[in-house]
């Protein structure tokens, strides 16, 4: 929930995977749990084996959705219709939890306001959903408790990400559903560190635990610490620094352990901008497509290679240690990274860059981190800590808000309704949605460089419903030609009715069928993320 800034503070899991399982109903949207997080599935498909309740929201009928008690099948880009839509049922049949509103929140009535024109007949028609679902739904998240909300990338990766994330915090605080095991807003990262790699402050506009770039007082204590002059403006997302390069305002990068030549929207566009570079670093473990392009590629050494910590998605920081050596001239990251600022700072006075070991550095994460203040190597052991942990006695936090929210008050944020940026005409005539596979993970870096992984999934098949596929004259495995403003890929056909009618869907593991030439990188106004999850498309037999 990264940008939330009202009840929840920073994205992060309220909850811990374990507790999951004690959950009496699951709203799981914009997730597609069981191939995407198998480990966290594994205990929503243990609670509805015991009774729990499901709601799948997903415009393909993925895993999950064959569990649920109601699935509902919408049109992507509309998560906000339908979310809003949920809160004016619980409202209209007075099933929000009055004590914890008055007690726990603020302005909810201009909340309650803003949805109570989502009446489910209306969100029937931006959605497709039918209103009697909408309804059933509602009700089922409403009146069984603890309720937990799970929700994935689908959620985020809109121009109204940001909204969406805030219409989940509002269910979740309407009915009560916060600061107890088994409830709150659950989302799950797309990467094995990225919640590690947020909360060191690898965003634009933060230092570590989410201190404020712009906040005088963060910024004079990093200052203090690392002995430099740190800019007061915030810095660039990636879409942003690839557009920057693109009109040669951004000289040089250096990507460390990305491969955006695959995971960035508009891949021409993407390449266009990564060539006019002046001077391009690349540090992974593999030769990416990415890297191809260097002018210096820094050899990583991979997990089992480096000891240090990674922060999963339900926050809990856990000790790696180093199983093997790397080969060659391969080096842990943070000593690459070190011995590079090293260079760079020689002639700029007496900041030493300097670490012996991961353990050094996270003793510097935690002088200057709050919610990691308590943590150190030595106390995290196989089970490792949950932050927030401030102090070396603390035992970590399984749960977030349970008295309190970050800010006191929860705040109850109204959210309008905001169409995708692309919608289906006369010429794209088909909304393309994106997401991954049990198989493979990612870009691929790693798992396409499995044989048998290979063999279970050798090449990108796009799914797409029977009746679009026979009005397209494309039978099951033909080669067809799909087609965005932005460019074309080939590809094979699943004929499926996973999807809905008007909706096809493609994974962007294949370089050579990069899925990414396709998407748009229009974004989100606040919170920067691109519009991955739709775009408008054309599908012809090729």
């Amino acid at each position: 929930m990264s940008g939330l800034g009202t009840a929840f503070g920073s994205g992060a899991m309220t909850n811990s995977i374990q507790d999951l399982g004690l959950a009496r109903a699951f709203l799981v949207i914009g997730s597609n749990t069981t191939e995407q997080h198998p480990v966290i599935a594994l205990q929503i498909k243990r609670a509805v084996r015991k009774g729990a309740r499901l709601i799948v929201a997903d415009p393909r009928a993925i895993e999950l959705a064959e569990l649920a008690d109601v699935h509902l099948s919408h049109q992507p880009g509309t998560d906000l219709g339908l979310l809003n839509g949920l809160a004016q049922v619980i409202l209209e049949e007075g099933l929000w939890d009055r004590d914890f509103v008055a007690r726990r929140t603020e302005n909810f009535d201009a909340f309650r306001a803003s949805v109570a024109p989502y009446t489910p007949e209306f969100v029937e028609r931006l959605t497709g959903v039918p209103a009697e679902k909408i309804r059933q739904a509602a009700r089922l998240y409403a009146t069984s408790r603890p309720a937990a909300i799970v929700y994935a990338m689908g959620i985020t990766q809109h121009v109204a990400g940001h909204r969406n994330v805030l219409a989940l915090a509002n269910l979740a605080m309407l009915t009560g559903n916060v600061g107890m095991e088994g409830s709150g807003v659950n989302p799950l990262r797309g990467q094995n560190n990225v919640q590690g790699a947020c909360d060191m402050g690898a965003l634009p506009d933060v230092y570590t635990g989410y201190q404020k770039v712009v906040n005088p007082e963060a910024r004079a204590k990093f200052e203090e610490a690392w002995g430099v002059p740190l800019p007061a403006e915030c810095g660039l997302t990636v879409v942003e620094m690839t557009r920057a390069a693109a009109e040669g305002k951004v000289k040089a990068m250096y990507v460390v352990g990305e491969n955006p030549m695959l995971s960035d929207p508009d891949l021409h566009h993407v390449r266009e901008a990564l060539e006019s570079l002046d001077f391009l670093v690349v540090q992974d473990i593999f030769l990416t497509e990415t890297a191809q392009l260097a002018d210096v590629v820094l050899p990583g050494a991979s997990f089992a290679e480096k000891d240090g910590t990674y922060t999963n998605t339900e926050r809990r920081v856990q000790l790696i240690r180093k199983a093997v050596e790397p080969p060659g001239q391969a080096r842990p990251d943070w000593w690459a990274v070190a011995e590079l600022a090293e260079r760079v700072q020689r002639d700029r006075g007496p900041v030493s860059f300097y670490y012996n070991s991961p353990a050094q550095i996270m003793e510097e994460i935690a002088s200057l981190t709050p919610a990691y203040g308590g943590i150190r190597h030595e106390r995290l052991g196989i089970q490792g800590l949950q932050w927030p942990c401030p102090t070396a006695d603390h035992p970590g936090t399984p749960v977030l808000h349970r008295e309190r929210f970050t800010r006191g008050l929860g705040l109850f944020a109204p959210v309008e309704f905001m169409p995708a940026d692309e919608l289906p005409d006369g010429e794209y005539p088909l909304i393309l949605t994106t997401g991954r596979l049990l198989q493979h993970y990612h870009m691929g870096s790693m798992t396409r460089r499995v044989p048998g992984l290979n063999q279970l999934v050798p090449q990108e098949l796009m799914e797409i419903n029977p009746v679009d596929a026979t009005r397209l004259g494309l039978p099951d495995g033909a080669p067809a030609r799909v087609r965005s403003r932005r460019g074309e890929v080939l590809t094979r056909v699943r004929v499926t009715d996973r999807p809905r009618l008007g909706v096809v869907f493609m994974t962007f593991h294949f370089a050579e069928a990069a899925a990414n030439l396709l998407t748009n990188p229009a974004l989100d106004p606040t919170a920067k993320i691109p519009e991955f999850k739709a775009c408008a498309v054309r599908v012809e037999p090729a």
